[in-house]
């Protein structure tokens, strides 16, 4: 799920809910962060069949496609985003750029957003 802070799936209603809030939350914070340095801010929880995609954001001709995650460290965060969430991010922004016609003009990168507890998210452009 994205942007669940827990290690462990959550077990009862209350505490989806609160993960699900929590996941909002991070992706909101991330946007801004990346509002603030420059980016625009195309889609949020961009859904497919094949995938999701918590941010599409533009600077320049480059198309950056963004897991945001919130962790207690940065590593964890970029730990976090597994090669099955990678394909399906992969497979969400080929669907994505289908729909555009400046598509070939445009360059594309997977980026990691850490959000992190009482501190400055992280943006770790080019992830994977």
């Amino acid at each position: 799920m994205a942007g669940t802070n827990s290690a462990r799936a959550p077990r009862g209603k209350t505490e989806r809910q609160r993960a699900q809030r929590r996941g909002r939350v991070s992706e909101l914070v991330a946007a801004v962060y990346l509002v603030l340095k420059g980016y625009r801010i195309l889609s949020v929880r961009y859904r497919t069949k094949l995938g999701e995609i918590d941010l599409i954001a533009r600077k320049g001709d480059i198309v950056a496609f963004v897991e945001v995650k919130a962790r207690a460290g940065q590593q964890q965060a970029v730990d976090a985003v597994s090669f099955e969430s990678q394909h399906r991010i992969r497979a969400a922004s080929d669907r994505w750029l289908s729909t555009r016609g400046d598509a070939a003009q445009l360059s594309q990168r997977y980026d990691v957003i850490a959000v992190l507890p009482w501190r400055l998210p992280r943006h770790f452009p080019d992830a994977f």
